[in-house]
């Protein structure tokens, strides 16, 4: 095993990447991927979006990549071993290395929180002309690290919070999106995967967005809506100019967060006009043997019809096409919704579970957001 880390180390100190495009020079294929270390050779992206791997790991008998599908990888002479996937879909992609059964970060990429681990990350460029997820030349946001005492966790905690651009210059309040990252995630989420800031930057600068703040807070509670409530929006009004009413404050949030979104809104319709859903839903089967972890909130629902359909400006949820795990647990509570009277909005595209749906997903919801 030390022979093996030392291997990996090697690798890593080796095969480590720097931008696209910063390697027209290479004899090798393809560009490196925008997530690669500095002075990296791999992973390397070519035209059509194939990704391909290195690594050097003389002593081991079998190793993969994991990008959702597993692509067995090919030892040379020298105990480098390589593999090259199908084409990719644009954007984000966790992925994993497997050596002999254990799955490891590729010392060759940048690590991500996700999966429950530090996984690596591959970018897969957009089409040429789609610029929405990138950096551009517009006035720029930033993002704020700060740090609170949690008494829910009974822990120190931290947030992310995008204010946009122009607000230290400014004197004025701004509405505020709480933006809530899927299971096996935290606050890191969306402004690492999913790019929040530049999707706000390059919204704002074509005017299709209101300039906005947005607190991305950790779900990792046992008890959300009392952290929520209590605790960290009462954070974020008293350290941040936001405007402290129910018409300028948003929630959202990507699987599991979409289900914090969903119970939180339920049991505190004063607080939010505008919810967004995204790759999530109650669950289509109870979650308890009384069955009433789902359907106390459809009673809610039905006892609060006009009060819904009024007071949410926007009921927004996404969807990943058929094959997000979530879709089935989406359409079911939608038909609850039809049968009920609650009026929402849906939008679907193709991607499953994945933070290249959730990248649209936010793309499309923030303009309609606070007009």
């Amino acid at each position: 095993m030390k022979a093996l880390l030392t291997s990996l180390c090697l690798a890593g100190a080796m095969t480590l990447c720097a931008q696209p495009g910063a390697d027209r020079t290479s004899p090798l294929p393809g560009e490196r991927s925008a997530l690669s270390v500095r002075a990296s050779q791999y992973p390397r992206i070519s035209a059509d979006h194939r990704a391909s791997f290195s690594i050097k790991a003389p002593e081991a008998k079998k190793v993969q990549i994991d990008l959702g599908k597993v692509y067995d990888m090919v030892r040379d002479e020298n105990g480098v071993w390589t593999c090259t996937t199908e084409p990719l879909g644009p954007g984000f992609h966790y992925y994993f290395l497997i050596i002999d059964g254990v799955r490891v970060a590729d010392p060759a990429s940048e690590s991500f929180y996700g999966c429950s681990a530090m996984t690596s990350g591959i970018e897969i460029p957009y089409a040429e002309g789609d610029d929405r997820f990138a950096l551009a030349d517009v006035p720029h946001g930033d993002i704020r690290m700060k740090r609170y005492y949690s008494k829910t966790a009974k822990a120190w905690k931290r947030m992310f919070v995008y204010t946009p651009p122009g607000y230290d210059r400014s004197d004025k309040a701004y509405p505020v999106l709480y933006l809530q990252h899927g299971g096996g995630e935290d606050e890191r989420g969306w402004s690492q995967q999913g790019r929040t800031d530049l999707i706000l930057d390059n919204l704002i600068a074509k005017n299709e967005a209101v300039p906005m703040i947005i607190a991305m807070l950790d779900g990792n509670t046992r008890d959300f809506n009392a952290e929520l409530f209590g605790e960290c929006i009462p954070f974020v009004e008293q350290n941040f100019r936001v405007k402290k009413n129910k018409d300028s404050r948003a929630l959202a949030g990507l699987s599991m967060g979409g289900i914090q979104t969903l119970n939180a809104c339920i049991a505190h319709p004063e607080y939010f006009s505008y919810i967004g859903v995204f790759s999530s839903g109650w669950w289509a089967q109870p979650r308890s043997s009384s069955g009433q972890g789902t359907e106390k909130q459809y009673e809610f629902l039905k006892a609060h019809k006009d009060e819904i359909n009024k007071g949410f400006k926007q009921f927004w949820f996404s969807m990943g096409g058929k094959e997000d795990i979530a879709y089935r647990n989406c359409q079911v509570m939608l038909k609850r919704f039809d049968e009920i009277g609650i009026k929402y909005t849906y939008f679907e595209t193709p991607g499953g579970h994945t933070w290249p749906v959730w990248r649209e997903s936010l793309y499309r919801f923030a303009p309609l957001l606070f007009k």
